[in-house]
C-alpha cells in the first residue's frame, strides 16, 4: 500500500535536526502532518515535541511507524549509515515506503542508495533544498526533486510543507546534479560581490552604498540581497556553514569531473573555501568567504 492509499494518516518522520532539520520538521507539523522525529543528540527532539512530534527513541522505530521518511543529514556516509547500517532504517520500512532525502550527497551514491531500496520495495526521492535557515524555518525553501514522477506526485503534499518552490528536475540524482549547480552559481555570485567590495573600499566608497546602487541593475541577486548584507554587517552566524558549502563545492567538482566538465572558477572557489576552513572559520557562514577576499586585498574590516 504507497502512502496516499492509507485509510488513516500517514505519519511522516524526519531524522536528521540540524539548523535545517529542525525548521523542515516544524514545518510539516505546522502544515498539520503527524510527524515523529529521532536524531542523534537526543536534546534537538523535545522543543519539537512540544510542537507536537512524537520522538522516536532509535531510527528502527522510526521507521517501523512512518510511511515518509525525511532526511536531512550531513554528508554521504551519514545517510548510507541511516538507510543501511545496524538498526538501519532500509531494515524497520515497510514495502511501499518512501524516503525523502533532503541532505546534498553525492548523486552517483545517491542512485545505488536507490537501487538497493528498491530492491525492499522502499521508493526514494533526492530533495536537496536551497534558502538556508530562514527558508526551513518557513517553509520557503527551494526543493530539486529527482525520481519517479509518480513517486514526486504522490508526496507533493509533504514537499510542499517544506517548500514554496517544489521542481521535479528528473530521474533520481537529478536532484544533487541541480543542487549542484546551485552552489556553483551562488558562490561565483558571493566571489564577484567580494571582490566589488574590495574594489570599492580600496577607492574609499562604502560597501553599503554599493550594494543599494547595484540592487536596481543588472547585478541584482539573492547572494546581493542577503549574503552581502552579512558581510557588511560582520554578522557571521551560520545560516549555512562554510565547511558544509566546501563540502558542496567538492561535491559539484567531482561531478564535473566525472564528465568531463571544465570548472575553473568553481576550483578557484574551492580552494578559497579551504582557505576559510584552514584559518578556523569553517562554523561561519559561507559567507565569511569574502572575509577572505578582504584579507588578500589588504581591506580594512568596516561597514
Amino acid at each position: 500500500m504507497s502512502a496516499t492509499q492509507s485509510s488513516s494518516p500517514v505519519r511522516v518522520g524526519f531524522i536528521g535536526l540540524g539548523v535545517m532539520g529542525r525548521g523542515m520538521a516544524g514545518s510539516l507539523l505546522r502544515a498539520g502532518h503527524a510527524v515523529t522525529v529521532f536524531n542523534r543528540n537526543a536534546q534537538a527532539m523535545p522543543p519539537l515535541v512540544e510542537q507536537g512530534a512524537q520522538a522516536a527513541d532509535s531510527i528502527a522505530a522510526l521507521g517501523a511507524s512512518c510511511r515518509v521518511v525525511f532526511l536531512c543529514l550531513s554528508d554521504t556516509a551519514a545517510v548510507e549509515a541511516v538507510l543501511f547500517g545496524e538498526g538501519g532504517l532500509a531494515q524497520a520500512l515497510a514495502a511501499g515506503s518512501t524516503v525523502i532525502d533532503t541532505s546534498t550527497i553525492s548523486a552517483p551514491a545517491t542512485r545505488g542508495f536507490a537501487a538497493r531500496l528498491a530492491e525492499r520495495g522502499v521508493a526514494m526521492l533526492d530533495s536537496p533544498v536551497s534558502g538556508g535557515q530562514q527558508g526551513a524555518a518557513t517553509g520557503s525553501l527551494s526543493c530539486m526533486v529527482g525520481g519517479d514522477a509518480a513517486v514526486f506526485a504522490a508526496c507533493l503534499p509533504y514537499l510542499q510543507a517544506i517548500g514554496s518552490r517544489v521542481a521535479h528536475v528528473g530521474g533520481i540524482g537529478a536532484g544533487q546534479v541541480v543542487k549542484a549547480c546551485n552552489q556553483v552559481a551562488v558562490t561565483g555570485v558571493m566571489l564577484g560581490v567580494a571582490e566589488a567590495f574590495a574594489l570599492a573600499r580600496r577607492h574609499d566608497v562604502a560597501p553599503a552604498v554599493v550594494r543599494e546602487a547595484l540592487l536596481g541593475g543588472a547585478a541584482r541577486s539573492m547572494v546581493l540581497e542577503k549574503n552581502a548584507l552579512r558581510l557588511i554587517e560582520r554578522d557571521f552566524q551560520p545560516g549555512f556553514k562554510a565547511e558544509l558549502m566546501r563540502k558542496d563545492l567538492r561535491l559539484a567538482l567531482q561531478a564535473g569531473q566525472d564528465r568531463g566538465v571544465f570548472m575553473p572558477g568553481a576550483a578557484l572557489i574551492a580552494q578559497l573555501l579551504e582557505g576559510v576552513c584552514s584559518a578556523g572559520e569553517g562554523g561561519l557562514d559561507w559567507s565569511a568567504l569574502g572575509k577572505l577576499v578582504e584579507t588578500l586585498s589588504g581591506v580594512e574590516e568596516q561597514a
